[in-house]
């Protein structure tokens, strides 16, 4: 048997190099990590060739005596753990700080020719600045060096003694995208800190420290979730949650700009990821994604940061609870955000708008407005609606108005306030034209409809539908493997209560005695397979209720009003009512908008006046 040997140690760092510094933009979150941690104000961050030439980390807090610069390439070393902590089982469940395993420098500097230049702020040495210079794991040189109080790192010439390692880094681009991305989620965790990064002679973010939270995200996310967003701030137990969540009407076709933090820690986790997506289920399309940032606090001995070497994935105490309050949370902002649609029509629709005549059918420019389709069925230009669509509004849950009344406001009579105003006509028996008093208001019928049926069955529907369960005439037994079981066998209790009974049936196999009477035409086996994988991913039954609302979206979009319906005045007036009063009424159930507003101003701009 060959003899068991110590690995040397530059090998030992260049393994965990290899686990932590898997690309530049890995190095740089750890420079960045321990400047936030060293207490700075101002962070400068330097990157050439997208960080594969030279990172540079210059921040101005506390800073290293020589002692201490020496020990802080070692591995294992640390100062981010409490002294009264240290060697006790609380010391990592405590750990408050970004970075504590002590393995960032020494793994960098075996794998790069690395630069450390520190002055301490205060302290007998807080005159001298030192300089230690270490070459993939050498020292080189160290020395005195003129710097004021902070640290500066500087990263050279990465994996360029490690070929198998650098020819698998991607292109400059790419590796300048993922070192933007890193500076962009930590400079949003701390609005307090200032923040400027430049790429060779470029500043691609300069953003100034103490600034207000929602300012930060916009500036560094996109300045229009500002006015395309809702503010969270929840509190349930000893979790917290704010932040900023877009407006489902202002989405991506990718989830890049879905920004997460737990305790400060920007992370990359499908628990919470998972829960954006159940939370905004009935108000995006499959595949659009929500534009949100997220910040979660809880108690640090809630949360495990040290799942993954480089703590971008946490482990839950109680992740069930968890989900449950981010999905609860976001959906109450949305629904008590207001009822606002995307706040302004596209630009190229509109300059189509100004440049097209008018024509025999749906201007294209106005389709595009509501993100649409052509759905019309025939008919074209601006009526005054006349008939009957009887059974279309079969689930309302109030009548409508008297159309004399109605229509007497439509005739200028009396003009109340109303923020969607007042129905003047249809276009193409699609969209409701309205006179509001501070411009014009367009409505996508269909849209707009399907999500006040949606929003009517779930508030008077939805809870009876989840928890009112049709059983089988002949129970079905399900096969499925025995950890799925296992599982489905752990949230029986709670299925049962939403109308899904189940029990054991043997090792590999559940009886199903009742469905949902919302769910009463689907395929058991399918239901519980889809149901114990999800619990396996997330360790809740959630997505069952989330299934429900996809439910109840289809069960919507069937009993609302089609495009293509002409209605009547009071029928038109009716509708713009209760989507005043409706919450998310802004967005249909597929994240388009349901109505647009052009102002007086923008009007006139049409008609060359301003």
């Amino acid at each position: 048997m060959p003899d068991i040997r110590r690995l040397p140690e530059a090998l030992v760092n260049r393994i965990a190099a290899g686990e932590v510094v898997e690309r530049p933009a890995a190095a740089l979150k750890e420079l960045v990590e321990n400047a936030v941690d060293a207490g700075a104000t101002r962070i400068a961050i330097r990157l050439v060739d997208g960080g594969l030439s030279r990172i540079e980390v210059t921040d101005d807090g506390c800073g290293m005596a020589p002692a201490a610069m020496e020990l802080a390439l070692e591995r294992h070393a640390t100062s981010k753990l409490p002294d009264e902590l240290i060697g006790t089982a609380q010391a990592i469940e405590r750990v408050a700080t970004l970075g504590f395993r002590g393995e960032a420098l020494p793994s960098i500097a075996s794998v790069s020719r690395f630069t450390l230049e520190s002055r301490p702020r205060a302290g007998p040495q807080a005159g001298q600045g030192w300089r230690r210079v270490v070459d993939h794991g050498q020292l080189l040189e160290e020395g005195p060096a003129a710097l004021p109080p902070g640290t500066r790192a500087r990263i050279e010439q990465i994996f360029a003694k490690v070929p198998a390692r650098r020819k698998f880094l991607r292109t400059a681009r790419s590796e300048y995208a993922a070192c933007l991305d890193v500076v962009r989620r930590l400079a949003m965790a701390r609005p307090d800190i200032g923040f400027t990064l430049d790429h060779g002679d470029r500043r691609t973010i300069a953003v100034q420290p103490d600034e207000n939270l929602v300012d930060r995200v916009a500036q560094i996310v996109a300045r229009e979730l500002k006015d395309n967003g809702v503010l969270l701030d929840m509190q349930r137990d000893a979790m917290r949650l704010t932040g900023v969540a877009g407006l489902p009407t202002y989405n991506r076709g990718v989830g890049d700009q879905q920004y997460l933090f737990v305790n400060g820690r920007p992370v990359k986790d499908r628990l919470l990821v998972g829960a954006v997506r159940g939370a905004y289920s009935d108000m995006l399309a499959r595949d659009r994604h929500a534009v949100l940032a997220l910040f979660l606090e809880l108690p640090a001995e809630d949360v495990d940061v040290n799942v993954h070497p480089a703590k971008t994935e946490v482990r839950f105490r109680d992740a069930a609870a968890v989900r449950g309050f981010i999905v609860s949370g976001l959906r109450q902002a949305l629904s008590t955000g207001d009822r606002r649609s995307a706040q302004g029509p596209d630009a190229r629709a509109m300059g189509r708008w100004q440049q097209e005549p008018v024509r025999e059918e749906t201007s294209p420019a106005l389709r595009s407005i509501f993100g649409g389709q052509d759905w019309t069925g025939g008919g074209s230009g601006v009526r005054e609606p006349a008939h009957d669509w009887r059974g279309a509004d079969v689930l309302a849950s109030e009548p409508l108005p008297q159309g004399r009344a109605v229509e007497a406001e439509a005739d200028g009579q009396r003009q109340p306030d109303y923020p969607l105003g007042i129905a003047r006509g249809q276009v193409a028996n699609t969209y409701i034209v309205a006179e509001a008093k501070d411009g014009l208001v367009l409505v996508d019928q269909h849209a707009a409809h399907e999500r006040l049926v949606l929003e009517r069955l779930k508030a008077a529907g939805a809870g009876e539908a989840v928890a009112r369960s049709q059983a089988l005439l002949m129970p079905e037994v399900v096969e499925l493997d025995e950890p799925a079981c296992d599982r489905l066998e752990d949230a029986a209790e709670r299925l049962d209560a939403m109308g899904l009974a189940l029990e054991r049936f043997g090792p590999g196999a559940m009886l199903v005695r009742s469905l949902p009477h919302a769910l009463a035409g689907s395929d058991p086996r399918k239901l519980l397979s889809d149901i114990a994988d999800d619990l396996a991913k997330h360790g809740d039954a959630l997505w069952l209720e989330e299934k429900l609302d996809l439910v109840l979206g289809t069960m919507a979009c069937h009993g609302s009003v089609r495009a293509g319906r002409i209605l009547r005045a009071d029928e038109m007036n009716a509708l713009l009512r209760e989507m005043e009063r409706t919450p998310r009424s802004g967005q249909c159930n597929h994240g388009r908008p349901t109505w647009i507003k052009l102002s007086m101003e923008d009007v006139e701009k049409l008609f060359g006046r301003h």
